[in-house]
């Protein structure tokens, strides 16, 4: 006969380092009406290691974002992107591979959320740009649709495309504010923008872009968005998940990309053809936090090297 003991077990223990500190998101949002994304917006000058058992550190000044969270249930990347917003604490909780993330509460010139400017811009100003490894599920945003409810929202102007865009985030994985976020910064939400280089639309689609819209018109917003938002997931899926370069990408960012090589266009024939260095900060700690980047006072970015394209 064997004796039996009672054994209890405890499978996980939570370990909750908290410091002092009350918690609040505020938000840097003042008026400065300037511009200064990459294509066509250029035409208006106006313009995330939590533990595996739950052992995680509650820093100051943090809060647990009390945001909806979004649902993809179709054949996008990630079904379950909204997650990591509750279980951050309201900032980007990350492996880095880049040094300190810097992330904040609130929304900075050169900080948020998602982290500084930088953490995101890891590289640019040395070898040449290393972007940190991020989940289209790691970065804190709003919800597309109660930010819009905000009177203050830099929305409003997206608003008759709010359907366009959770529907087609929806079908291809993507938070919809994301991709709202990529139309505010590209074109203001102006269906009607035409870039620098020839760029369409909202979503500021490039002529390889365009072969198959309707009756040729690539401005259509059903067909640039949708066009839009397939783009960004395709890219996203083969750069294995990572949304900061993916990000880039949409920009013309490559990986390894150097300061010298985003500014290059400056002097030429085609000085809005640079990369605009802040590109990244201002959409994932700017639109997706329900801020305008180019209106905050002071703006939110750190180059602003398309200044120089109105001077």
């Amino acid at each position: 006969m064997h004796l039996i003991t009672p054994l209890i077990v405890l499978a996980c223990t939570s370990l909750l380092v908290e410091a002092s500190g009350h918690s609040s998101f505020e938000v840097v949002r003042m008026s400065d009406k300037h511009g200064n994304g990459q294509h066509a917006r250029l035409a208006r000058r106006a313009r995330s290691l939590n533990g595996r058992c739950g052992v995680r550190t509650k820093h100051k000044n943090q809060t647990m974002s009390t945001e909806p969270e979004e649902t993809s249930q179709s054949t996008g990347i990630d079904s379950n992107y909204g997650a990591m917003s509750i279980l951050s604490n309201g900032i980007i909780n990350v492996l880095s591979s880049c040094g300190p993330i810097g992330a904040t509460l609130g929304v900075t010139p050169v900080s948020g959320p998602n982290g500084d400017i930088d953490w995101l811009n890891c590289g640019v100003n040395q070898g040449g740009w290393q972007p940190p490894y991020v989940t289209v599920n790691n970065l804190i945003t709003k919800d597309l649709s109660t930010a819009i409810q905000d009177p203050s929202s830099p929305f409003k102007a997206c608003l008759p495309f709010v359907g366009l865009f959770e529907q087609y985030a929806k079908q291809f994985g993507v938070p919809s504010i994301l991709i709202a976020s990529i139309a505010m910064q590209e074109s203001s939400c102006n269906p009607e923008t035409q870039g620098g280089a020839g760029e369409q639309g909202l979503m500021q689609l490039t002529q390889d872009k365009c072969g198959a819209a309707p009756n040729g018109n690539c401005k259509d917003p059903a067909y640039n968005i949708r066009t839009g938002a397939q783009y960004f997931a395709n890219t996203l899926k083969s750069n294995n998940g990572n949304v900061l370069l993916t990000l880039g990408n949409y920009n013309g960012w490559p990986e390894g990309m150097t300061y010298g090589q985003a500014v290059a266009a400056a002097n030429g024939p085609c000085c809005r053809c640079q990369n605009n260095l802040d590109y990244i900060h201002q959409n994932v700690n700017g639109w997706m936090q329900n801020v305008n980047p180019y209106e905050s006072n002071p703006r939110i970015g750190k180059y602003f090297n398309l200044d120089k394209c109105f001077s």
